[in-house]
């Protein structure tokens, strides 16, 4: 199942609480992705919530994950903030030729 995977790319121990952000978002569409038509969103949501709440306390990302869930769920509807920070090039190895 593809949340068992979720939970496992999430649960990477303590990271930062932006990274955390971000890889909870990732993980959030990766999983809303996979959600078969014919599934009832909120029980869904919640079934994922009660599978990633064990690892609540070791990974700041499945905490993350697990707040996005909650609040996917609440009425009325409401955007979720999903941003997600594109890493940025530094020049690579041009950069660093000119650096020497």
């Amino acid at each position: 199942m593809l949340l068992d995977l979720t939970i496992t790319q999430l649960d990477i121990g303590p990271i930062s609480d932006g990274r955390a952000q971000e890889l909870a978002a990732l993980g959030y569409l990766q999983w809303l992705g996979a959600l078969p038509g014919d599934l009832g969103y909120p029980q869904a949501a919640m079934a994922a919530y009660e599978q990633a709440l064990p690892f609540r306390h070791r990974s700041p990302a499945i905490a993350v994950f697990c707040d996005l869930l909650v609040a996917s769920t609440m009425a009325p509807v409401t955007p979720v903030a999903l941003s997600v920070q594109w890493r940025q090039r530094r020049g690579g190895a041009q950069a660093r030729r000119a650096a020497h």
